[in-house]
């Protein structure tokens, strides 16, 4: 069986991104032979009125940006723990209800996996996450016309999707809810919406 290679995106804010990336990230840590990339959106920028100052270049929006820059460096840097880290932050987000925005809440976080905060913030200092941000975004605005997260690539194909069921411990389950998405995407496009009326309770 051929390695199973698509991308997903993420924006630690967005719930539905929480359950799509935590899926992912549990089958990757129990054998699914997935390549997969995690590219950075911003819905700070996505939800900039046209003629704002863009995000990217808005000093009173950096903090915003903030946790998506820590999430590349890790990525980049540490990609070891990177996926432990991954779910972390939007757990940090969602469960505990913690903001994001706040450097010593990051630096907490990054410390739980063995790895200096300072040097991740000397990253961002640096300047290169912003730029690989800020790249990531535009080029998925630019060549799929994205418009938010979660969103999953595959084959030169990009699909929105919202999953409901967040992962419960079975790794399987986790990989079967995510191959059937791919294969939704990959090779049943005639299907451009499907979105249920009503939420089962």
């Amino acid at each position: 069986m051929n390695t199973l290679k698509f991308d997903v995106n993420w924006d630690y804010r967005c719930p539905f991104a929480r359950i799509i990336n935590e899926h992912i990230a549990v089958g990757l840590l129990n054998g699914a032979d997935w390549e997969v990339d995690f590219i950075p959106f911003s819905l700070t920028e996505v939800h900039t009125e046209e003629g704002e100052l863009s995000s990217w270049e808005d000093p009173s929006k950096a903090d915003n940006l903030m946790a998506g820059q820590v999430g590349i460096v890790m990525q980049e840097m540490f990609p070891e723990v990177f996926l432990h880290f991954h779910q972390k932050i939007f757990s940090i987000r969602h469960d505990l209800g913690q903001d994001l925005r706040k450097q010593e809440v990051l630096e907490d976080a990054i410390s739980q996996f063995g790895v200096d905060p300072r040097a991740v913030f000397d990253e961002l200092e640096n300047g290169w996450p912003l730029v690989r941000y800020r790249q990531a975004h535009e080029n998925s605005v630019s060549e799929f016309s994205v418009f938010g997260v979660p969103t999953i690539f595959v084959n030169g194909k990009a699909a929105f999707v919202r999953l409901m069921k967040r992962a419960d411990g079975n790794a399987q389950s986790s990989i079967d809810y995510i191959e059937k998405i791919v294969d939704q995407i990959a090779n049943h496009s005639e299907i451009n919406e499907l979105k249920h009326t009503t939420i089962p309770h």
